[in-house]
């Protein structure tokens, strides 16, 4: 089914250059375009066509102007993206547009290679948004379906109940025909009904209105091998009406001229309200058990050295089970859908969505040169001890340490890996304090975030292999944390993290560009998120946010002259801002090469 796009501009030679620029995936139904000439004429054609996905609009037009359009697209047709048209020199309509909820725009006159990568963006973005609420109606409908099995099951459940309340008569003849003791008591703890097994086992006259804490000393139980009355709080029937299943081997009856031992076993029982109503014990003559168990008793006696020769064994395996996790993530192995490293092979490997973080001391070689070999690998493990536990307590693991740099994996959510970086900068922050204190030098580390599909397995050969994770994910958030040295930033993200966060307008960040990545051949959106920055630093760039991002759109559109004079704008205001020195230098270099066409 050919993508939808609706033009809406009062130029008529747009129209022609359009279906010129178009014209071959037009040609080839992958794309259908339609055109109208004011808002008026651009609503009836959506309601012919509800089902378009992107709308081109200009500003000015009669009857019906673009922004009065928009707002009419996001109430009627919210999956529908609009892209405005203007000229450049109208920067107030354009951000009204998106504060209207406009998805992109394009100024005039039209770059049409823009305009072409604008459109497979937005496409892309509708096509994905409809794929989602796709899966939401059918998740709706699967709970609507759980609800209704849900009924029926209880229907069934109460018809069984009250099948189960017109058989009381039958289940006390099965009471009564049980080979054990059944004493039951109500919620009060008082005597509600004892079968006959059970008032052979007592040898005794029944008292109806004893209590539970009376049981003891009328029946004469006894904690077994002692002259000492059963403990009251200890008897299963009396846990049975505290609201727990209990159990009791070591209780014995005292009779004229014998003992009997008994194995008790209570539950309690609950009505409709989940309140207590009675308490069931049931018990029986564990004599021949005893003698059993004795004989059994001398035989262990004689196994014991054995045995504990096999506990050695066994402590033994796990310290070094307990070892090998220390060098290969636990969290790894489950992820291969194993229970013990014994168990993983070379070759195993899983298909993953995840965050992955790269971190790095900064001039760490400028910084090693200093240390003797031991000096090197106690300020290393020093380092480290302070910024793993911060990884595992946001649900993430390391991966991998290389030399200084610390690879890490959060398989759960982009928040995890981002309050993990933030958290991670802190505490190297209370470091530096510390090391202050003794007189050493601060460090400073950088973190790169993003988030994607990548393989977890087993490279090697068969007498030596390690895990690994192989992915352009990996290169990418890679590159990220070595691009934080260029921009002075301590933390970057990659626009796929941003988008999988949870809710971005919790974070304080700002858009460093679209950055040529080695390797890929899409340009890569870079974020700078501003949470850990010192104070004063975070609020001279939050300050400046507007004014940099805007230099970085001129500068996208190739207009270097007016990025470069809002960049030394925002370098005025904040000295210490390393993003706008690199795009001041970068744009005077494009500026003076002879290639620059201006």
């Amino acid at each position: 089914m050919p993508a939808k796009v609706l033009v809406v501009d009062d130029e008529p030679d747009l129209k022609a250059l359009i279906r010129q620029k178009f014209r071959k995936r037009i040609r080839q139904k992958e794309l259908q375009v339609f055109f109208a000439c004011n808002g008026l004429e651009a609503l009836k054609i959506l309601q012919a066509q509800p089902d378009i996905d992107m709308v081109l609009t200009d500003i000015n037009m009669p009857q019906m102007d673009g922004l009065t359009l928009l707002t009419k697209i996001s109430e009627a047709y919210p999956t529908t993206k609009t892209v405005i048209l203007s000229a450049y020199g109208d920067l107030q309509n354009i951000r009204k547009a998106m504060n209207y909820g406009a998805f992109d725009f394009l100024t005039k006159p039209i770059d049409f290679q823009d305009l072409e990568i604008t459109t497979k963006k937005t496409l892309n973005h509708v096509q994905q948004t409809r794929i989602a609420l796709a899966k939401e109606r059918s998740a709706q409908q699967a709970q609507a379906k759980l609800l209704i099995h849900l009924q029926q099951e209880i229907t069934q459940r109460q018809r069984v109940e009250e099948a189960l309340r017109g058989s009381q008569i039958r289940l006390s003849q099965f009471l009564e025909a049980m080979p054990v003791g059944v004493f039951i008591v109500d919620a009060k703890g008082r005597t509600y009904y004892v079968n006959q097994t059970a008032k052979k086992l007592i040898f005794k006259d029944i008292v109806p209105e004893a209590t539970v804490e009376q049981l003891p000393d009328i029946y004469q139980a006894y904690l077994a091998g002692t002259d000492q009355l059963y403990p009251s709080d200890r008897q299963p029937i009396m846990r049975a009406l505290r609201g727990y299943k209990a159990t009791a081997d070591d209780l014995e009856l005292h009779q004229e001229d014998k003992i009997v031992p008994l194995e008790v076993w209570a539950t309690p029982i609950f009505d409709d309200k989940g309140h207590i109503v009675y308490a069931i014990a049931a018990f029986q003559d564990i004599t021949q058990r005893k003698l059993s168990e004795a004989e059994r008793n001398k035989m262990i006696e004689e196994l014991f050295e054995v045995n504990c020769n096999l506990e050695l064994a066994l402590d033994a395996e796990s310290e070094l089970t307990d070892a090998a996790k220390r060098f290969v993530p636990h969290e790894f192995i489950d992820f291969l859908g194993y229970k013990s490293i014994v168990d993983v092979h070379l070759g195993d490997q899983v298909q993953r969505e995840m965050s992955i973080m790269f971190a790095d001391i900064r001039d760490f070689a400028t910084l090693s040169e200093k240390m003797s070999p031991k000096e090197n690998f106690d300020f290393i493990n020093d380092y480290l001890s302070r910024v793993g536990p911060v990884i595992r307590n946001h649900q993430g693991f390391i991966d991998k340490y290389i030399g200084d740099a610390v690879m890490a994996l959060f398989p759960n959510h982009a928040d995890d890996a981002l309050q993990a970086a933030i958290a991670m900068q802190k505490q190297v922050s209370l470091y530096n304090w510390e090391r202050e204190q003794q007189g050493e030098r601060a460090i400073t580390i950088g973190i790169g975030l993003h988030t994607g599909s990548l393989m977890l397995g087993t490279i090697g050969e068969s007498e030596r292999m390690e895990s690994t994770v192989i992915a352009d994910a990996v290169n990418l958030a890679s590159r990220l944390e070595s691009l934080t040295k260029t921009y002075g930033a301590s933390i970057l993200i990659s626009g796929d993290t941003l988008l999988e966060l949870t809710e971005v307008s919790n974070y304080y960040y700002r858009f460093l560009g679209r950055m040529h990545i080695k390797g890929k051949n899409r340009l890569v959106s870079v974020f700078e998120v501003l949470d850990a920055e010192p104070t004063k630093l975070r609020a001279l760039k939050w300050q400046t946010k507007t004014k940099f991002e805007e230099a970085i759109v001129l500068y996208h559109q190739n207009k270097l002259n007016l990025a470069l004079k809002i960049f030394q704008e925002v370098l005025e205001i904040n000295h210490q801002d390393k993003a706008a020195q690199f795009y001041i230098k970068l744009c005077q270099q494009l500026l003076e090469s002879e290639n620059y066409d201006n």
